[in-house]
C-alpha cells in the first residue's frame, strides 16, 4: 500500500493532509497518484485547497453541494418496483481532474470515432456495402431489433444520422483511456453534467476559479444553436420528445428542455396533419421540423414499429419519409450500440476512414464466428460474457455482462451450451481494470473504480466535445456497482487548462437578434396540467380550511357529537375526506395530485415553486405519523395552509404572465368557486346547525372583513352576500368569475373578431346572472346549481384548448 502525505508542500493548517491514508490498490492505476507515486497536475492544487479548508469546512461544503441538488430537486427514478421511485442524485463530491493535453488526445478520438459511426449507420440504412464486402456480418444487422426497416431508404432531414452521442471510457492498464460504449440511441446523462458542474463549484467556488476549468456552456449554446438553425430552415419548432415523467431520466429532459429554451414534448403532444408533424397548443396546432430524441425509437410510432407502445406518435414514420422532421438522433442509430459491433469496428475504421481507431476499444469476439466462438469457450472464466444485441443474460441475477468465473457451475454450462448452439447472440470481451480516483468517506479520501461519459455534439462547424462529462464513480471497490441502478455515484469531471479560459454562457451575445416566443407555443398537454395543479391546489386549501376549524372547535368542546361537528363530517364525507382522520387520506390524495401534476411540466415550473409544494407533501405526510385529532391537528392545519399560502404566493408572484400562467390562474379561479358556492350552500341551509354562520366566515377567511363591512349581521343574508356576490372579496365567488372572465378572453380564441367563444359566453354570463343577484336570491339550491355550472365552464375551457 502506498501513502502520499509527502507530495502537499508546507504542513496543513488542520492536521494531518487529507490524502495522508490515501491508499492505492496494487496494479491498479489512479487518477490522482501517477505510476511514479507522484499526485498528477491539478490534484496536488486541489488537495492543498482541501488541507486549507480543514475537515470541518470541507464537509459543511459537500453538504451545501447536496443541499442544492435538494433544493433543485435533482432526482433520478430507481427501478425497483413497476414505477420506480425518484431518488436523490448521489453525486460524487470530489471532480475527477484531467489534464488539457490528455483532453485533446481524447477528443480527437472520440472525433474520429463519431465520424465512423456516422459512416456506419449511413450505410446499413443506405447501400449497404459493408455487408456486401464482408465487413459486418449479415446477422448483426437482419437480427437486430434495432434494425429498423421502415427506415431503410430514409435519408435523414438532416442530411446526418447522428448529432448527439455519448461514449463511455475506461482507462485501461497500461494508462490510456479505452472505449467501453458507443452511446447513440438517446443518450442521457448532459443535464446531470450541467447539475453536477453546478453543485461542485457552488461547493468549491473559489477553488474552481483558480484552476482554470473548461466551462460547459460553450458545448451546449453550439449545439442548441445547430437545432434552432435546422428548425429555421425546415420552418419549425424545436423541441425535446420524452416519454414522460416515469422515464428514469425525465428530471434530465425537463432541465435541458428549460436550459435551451425547446419545448418538452410528449408523443400524445402530437398529431400528423398532412405529412407534417403538428404540436397541440392552446392556440391550435402549429409545426415542429426538430425534436431530439429521447426515447428509444421503436416506441416513437406505434403504427409502423411498436404496436404495443403508448407514449409515440403515430404517423411520425411517414412524417420522416417525406423530409418534414428531423430527428435528433435519426431513428434506426441505435443499431451502433450493439456489443458485438465493437469486434469489427478495428477493420471498420480502416476501411472507412483509411487509419486505425486513436482511442482503443476493449477487445471484443462475437460468438457467431467458429473461431471466435471457441476462443471464448476456451477461455470462458477469464473473459466477460454478454449478449451480442440485448442488454441482458438469459439469467434474471445477472445483467449486461458477467465475468464468467463468477456464475454458478449450472449458469456456466447452460450458458456454454447456448453459446454452442446459438453463438450469434453472445459476446466475450476482455475483463476490464478500471482505474480508480478518491472518494470522500467519512472524512477520509478512498479509491473507488469509476468511468467516465463523455458527449460529442454535432455543431454548424463540426463535431464537438463537452470539456468535461461526468464520471460513473463506485461506491464500492466492486467495479459492477458503478451503475446508477446498483449504488454508483456521479462527480463532475474538470479538464484543467493551462492559461485562463473563455467565460461562455447562453445569454444572447452582442448583436444577437432577440426572439420572442409566441404565447400559443404552450401545448395542450401542459396547460391541461396547469388548470390542474392551480384547482388541487386550491381543493386542497378549502379541505385544510375545513378541517382546521373542525378540529378547532372538537378541541374545544371535546363533544364528537355536536350538531356542527356532525354536519361538517358528514359534507366531508361527500368529497371523500375521513375527519376522524386527524391527517386525512383524502387531503394527502389532493396534495399527492397536485405533486403528480406539476411533475408532469417541470420543464414550465420553477424550482422554488417545485421545492415548495414537495415540502408541502412531505410535512403532510410527516403529521400523518405524529398528530392526534383535535390541537395537534389544528396546528398541523395551521402550518399547512401556511405552505399552501407561501406556495401560492410564489406562484402568483414569481411566474411570467404567458399562458401558462392563465391556465394555472383558471385552474385556481374555477376550484375556488366551486369550494365557495358548495361551502356557502352547505353552511346556510335551513338546517344548518348553530355555529354554521362562524364557521363559513372562518373557512372563507373573511372574519375581518365581515366586522367592518356590516354593522348589523343580517343573519345568513351578510355571508352570503360577502362569500357570494361582493366584487372586492378575493374570497366571494363573484371575484373568482369576474377573474376568470378576464382570463378566458385573453386567451387564444377567447375573442376571435369580436365573437366570445363558447367558454367566455358562459363565464360572461355567469358573471351577469351574479352581479344582478340579490343576497336573498342566493338560496342553498342556487349555490349548488352554480358551482355545477362552474363545473360545466370548467370543461367549456377543456374542450376548447385540450381535446
Amino acid at each position: 500500500m502506498t501513502t502520499r502525505s509527502q507530495q502537499t508542500r508546507g504542513k496543513p493548517p488542520f492536521g494531518p493532509s487529507i490524502i495522508a491514508d490515501y491508499q492505492l490498490k496494487p496494479g491498479v492505476p489512479d487518477e490522482m497518484i501517477d505510476p511514479d507515486g507522484k499526485i498528477r497536475p491539478g490534484w496536488a492544487a486541489l488537495m492543498a485547497a482541501f488541507d486549507a479548508l480543514g475537515p470541518t469546512e470541507l464537509s459543511a461544503r459537500f453538504e451545501r453541494a447536496d443541499q442544492y441538488l435538494r433544493d433543485a430537486g435533482v432526482f433520478y427514478r430507481k427501478y425497483d418496483g413497476a414505477a420506480g421511485k425518484e431518488r436523490a442524485w448521489p453525486l460524487a463530491h470530489i471532480p475527477l481532474l484531467i489534464g488539457e493535453d490528455e483532453w485533446t488526445r481524447i477528443s480527437e478520438g472520440l472525433v474520429q470515432r463519431a465520424e465512423l459511426l456516422e459512416q456506419i449507420v449511413d450505410d446499413v440504412y443506405g447501400d449497404n456495402t459493408l455487408v456486401s464486402r464482408g465487413l459486418l456480418p449479415p446477422e448483426l444487422v437482419a437480427r437486430n431489433a434495432e434494425f429498423l426497416r421502415p427506415l431503410v431508404g430514409v435519408p435523414p432531414a438532416s442530411g446526418h444520422y447522428l448529432h448527439f452521442c455519448a461514449f463511455e471510457l475506461g482507462r485501461g492498464p497500461d494508462g490510456a483511456w479505452w472505449v467501453l460504449g458507443d452511446r447513440t440511441q438517446a443518450p442521457s446523462g448532459a443535464g446531470f453534467a450541467l447539475e453536477n458542474r453546478v453543485a461542485t463549484t457552488r461547493a468549491l467556488s473559489e477553488i474552481y476559479a483558480d484552476l482554470n476549468i473548461e466551462r460547459l456552456a460553450g458545448f451546449f449554446r453550439g449545439f442548441r444553436d445547430h437545432l434552432f438553425a435546422l428548425g429555421k430552415r425546415d420552418g419549425g419548432g424545436v423541441g425535446i420528445l420524452t416519454p414522460g415523467q416515469l422515464n428514469e431520466t425525465y428530471f434530465e429532459h425537463a432541465y435541458i428542455a428549460r436550459y435551451l429554451g425547446l419545448m418538452l414534448l410528449e408523443g400524445d403532444d402530437m398529431v400528423i396533419e398532412g405529412d407534417q408533424v403538428m404540436v397541440r397548443t392552446v392556440a391550435g396546432l402549429k409545426p415542429v421540423s426538430v425534436l431530439w430524441r429521447r426515447m428509444d425509437a421503436s416506441f416513437v410510432d406505434p403504427l409502423e414499429l411498436r404496436y404495443d407502445s403508448r407514449i409515440g406518435t403515430p404517423g411520425m414514420v411517414e412524417a420522416l419519409r417525406h423530409g418534414s422532421i428531423s430527428m435528433i438522433n435519426a431513428m434506426g442509430t441505435g443499431i451502433l450500440e450493439t456489443r458485438a459491433l465493437a469486434a469489427f469496428m478495428p477493420a471498420l475504421s480502416k476501411a472507412l476512414l483509411g487509419a486505425p481507431l486513436k482511442l482503443p476499444a476493449i477487445a471484443t469476439w462475437w460468438c457467431g464466428q467458429e473461431k471466435e466462438r471457441n476462443h471464448v469457450i476456451a477461455n470462458f472464466d477469464r473473459l466477460m460474457i454478454g449478449p451480442a444485441f440485448a442488454t441482458t443474460l438469459p439469467f434474471d441475477d445477472v445483467r449486461g455482462t458477467a465475468l464468467g468465473s463468477s456464475m454458478t457451475p449450472e449458469q456456466k454450462a447452460q450458458l456454454i451450451e447456448r453459446i454452442r448452439s446459438n453463438g450469434a447472440d453472445y459476446v466475450g470481451q476482455e475483463q476490464v481494470q478500471l482505474s480508480t480516483a478518491p472518494v470522500y468517506v467519512d472524512g477520509k479520501l478512498q479509491p473507488r473504480p469509476i468511468t467516465l461519459r463523455v458527449y460529442a455534439a454535432r455543431t454548424e462547424a463540426g463535431w464537438t466535445i463537452m470539456p468535461g462529462g461526468f464520471a460513473r464513480v463506485g461506491s464500492t471497490e466492486d467495479t459492477s456497482a458503478i451503475a446508477m441502478q446498483h449504488g454508483g455515484q456521479a462527480a463532475d469531471v474538470w479538464v484543467v487548462s493551462s492559461k485562463p479560459v473563455e467565460r461562455v454562457s447562453l445569454l444572447p451575445q452582442d448583436g444577437q437578434k432577440l426572439v420572442r416566443n409566441s404565447p400559443g407555443s404552450l401545448p395542450s398537454r401542459a396547460a391541461d396540467n396547469l388548470i390542474w395543479l392551480g384547482r388541487y391546489a386550491e381543493r386542497c386549501e378549502a379541505t385544510v380550511r375545513i378541517l382546521r376549524a373542525y378540529n378547532a372547535r372538537l378541541a374545544e368542546l371535546s363533544k364528537p357529537d355536536l350538531p356542527i361537528l356532525t354536519h361538517t363530517r358528514t359534507f366531508l364525507e361527500s368529497i371523500d375526506v375521513d375527519a376522524t382522520e386527524p391527517m386525512p387520506q383524502g387531503l394527502l390524495s389532493s396534495i399527492d395530485s397536485a405533486v403528480h401534476s406539476a411533475g408532469q411540466i417541470r420543464d414550465r415550473f420553477s424550482p422554488d415553486g417545485w421545492l415548495a409544494l414537495n415540502d408541502l407533501q412531505k410535512t403532510a405526510q410527516r403529521f400523518a405519523v405524529i398528530i392526534d385529532s383535535g390541537d395537534d391537528a389544528t396546528r398541523a392545519m395551521t402550518v399547512l395552509l401556511r405552505k399552501l399560502a407561501g406556495f401560492s404566493g410564489l406562484v402568483h408572484e414569481n411566474m411570467y404572465r404567458f399562458a401558462g400562467w392563465r391556465f394555472l390562474e383558471l385552474g385556481r379561479r374555477l376550484e375556488r368557486a366551486i369550494q365557495i358556492a358548495r361551502i356557502t350552500a352547505w353552511l346556510t341551509d335551513k338546517d344548518a346547525p348553530e355555529g354554521s354562520l362562524e364557521m363559513l366566515l372562518e373557512i372563507g377567511d373573511s372574519v375581518m372583513s365581515h366586522r367592518r363591512r356590516y354593522s348589523v349581521s343580517a343573519g345568513p343574508q351578510s355571508a352570503i352576500d360577502l362569500l357570494t356576490l361582493d366584487p372586492l372579496n378575493p374570497r366571494s365567488v363573484l371575484f373568482q368569475l369576474t377573474e376568470l372572465r378576464a382570463q378566458i378572453e385573453i386567451l387564444p380564441g377567447g375573442v376571435d373578431d369580436g365573437q366570445l367563444s363558447p367558454a367566455a359566453k358562459a363565464a360572461l354570463q355567469l358573471h351577469t346572472d351574479l352581479v344582478i343577484a340579490e343576497p336573498e336570491d342566493m338560496t342553498p339550491e342556487r349555490l349548488d346549481k352554480l358551482a355545477a355550472d362552474i363545473g360545466l365552464l370548467s370543461r367549456l375551457v377543456a374542450s376548447a384548448y385540450f381535446v
